[in-house]
């Protein structure tokens, strides 16, 4: 968790705008794991690596929406969380089956996040 929590730290120092921060990251996060992806042959050992960067960063998210603390209204907290499972799931059916196509929807997710925090969903 350290790797994503500075990369997420060296963001924060470079934007002010909390909900920027967030779509960057998981827009990094879908390049790594499309960069896999799209490279299958090649890159394939790369895999773990993104997935655990992707694992990382929706465990930071997870952490948050369940937070009492956090100002969020309850039933996004709880979608938040939802897809935090789901994503772990998937990340956990990838490592036992790894396919280049099951990344998809972990690609799909955090592009459609980051673009609903980016305004453009």
């Amino acid at each position: 968790m350290h790797h994503a929590a500075r990369t997420y730290g060296a963001v924060a120092k470079q934007t002010a705008n909390p909900r920027e921060l967030e779509a960057d990251l998981l827009l990094d996060a879908a390049a790594r794991l499309q960069a896999v992806r799209d490279g299958w042959e090649n890159r394939s050992a790369e895999l773990e690596a993104a997935l655990t960067n992707n694992r990382k960063l929706w465990s930071i998210f997870l952490s948050s929406a369940t937070n009492s603390e956090n100002p969020l209204p309850p039933n996004l907290r709880q979608n938040i969380a939802n897809l935090g499972i789901y994503i772990f799931n998937e990340t956990l059916s990838i490592q036992c089956n790894p396919r280049p196509d099951a990344l998809a929807p972990l690609i799909r997710i955090n592009r459609e996040i980051a673009a609903g925090l980016l305004g453009r969903g």
